[in-house]
């Protein structure tokens, strides 16, 4: 069982973060490469033979969501604990790509749908989130939480304070989630100096309905629950959607100030650290 290499800025600070448990489940970052090979099965068990994403021959031959970012991020797992403490427990996952790590690759994943230079232009630490995914036998509300229990931990230990990323509606169809869209764009859009613009030869509008046709309440309910978190968080969504024909979605950026988690997640933590080192 070989060792995930760390981060060079890591190999002295160690670990982010324990394992944090809630009964049968844990969550904690990915420290083998048997974890990170559970880690691309889970995502492509989910993305291209649950939700229809194309595969290229060497994806369907190893079955295996992989990507280039996938060796600068720390992959979050939730593990089933019945099932087994190791690779074979793995059951949810979400990639985390730190500012530090994408500046030696060059570049965050996002970077290929969105302009992001206004939020590389941030003052404070920045977090790019994605590739979020849970075994169909495991979603739950006790994993979700689980999921950003983790990612709190994660943003204390390296003080983020801007989270980001593309979040994704089913489908590649826009005039199908006109309602969807346009809700996100009246209700939930950034403020302009954190508001990245989806790239031009992309960019998909957004505002696609009258507000006032809206139903806001029967909307929310539908959208998926990943970007349903998002904005639980106090999230705000980008300028313009950008399909992805690959994956079989239309994509939205999401971004969230760290200062604006839930005492539920982050301030929890703190004082869970605060009072252990007391």
């Amino acid at each position: 069982m070989n060792q995930i290499a760390p981060l060079a800025a890591d190999i002295a600070s160690g670990p982010a973060f324990a394992e944090l448990r809630a009964g049968n489940l844990g969550v904690r970052l990915a420290t083998t490469s048997d974890e990170l090979d559970a880690v691309q099965a889970l995502r492509y068990n989910i993305f291209y033979a649950e939700m229809g994403a194309h595969a290229d021959a060497e994806t369907a031959r190893s079955k295996r969501d992989r990507d280039q970012f996938d060796a600068i991020a720390d992959h979050l797992l939730v593990i089933d604990h019945d099932v087994a403490g190791d690779a074979r427990g793995v059951v949810g996952t979400y990639r985390l790509i730190r500012q530090e790590a994408a500046a030696r690759f060059g570049r965050f994943y996002s970077a290929d749908e969105y302009d992001i230079g206004i939020l590389e232009r941030f003052p404070g630490r920045l977090l790019e989130l994605g590739r979020s995914c849970v075994d169909p036998g495991h979603r739950s509300r006790a994993v979700m939480q689980l999921l950003w229990r983790g990612i709190a931990a994660y943003v204390f230990h390296y003080d983020i304070e801007l989270m980001f990323g593309c979040a994704s509606l089913s489908g590649t169809n826009p005039d199908a989630l006109s309602a969807e869209l346009s809700y996100l764009w009246a209700h939930h859009l950034a403020p302009p100096a954190i508001r990245p613009r989806a790239v031009a030869d992309r960019y998909v509008e957004m505002n696609r309905m009258d507000a006032t046709l809206l139903d806001p309440r029967r909307i929310l309910a539908g959208l998926p629950p990943l970007i349903k978190g998002y904005l639980r968080l106090g999230g705000f969504v980008g300028d313009g959607a950008v399909i992805d024909w690959q994956f079989n979605t239309t994509d939205i950026a999401v971004i969230v100030k760290t200062d604006m988690v839930t005492d539920k997640y982050y301030r929890h933590y703190e004082r869970q650290v605060r009072d252990n080192s007391e």
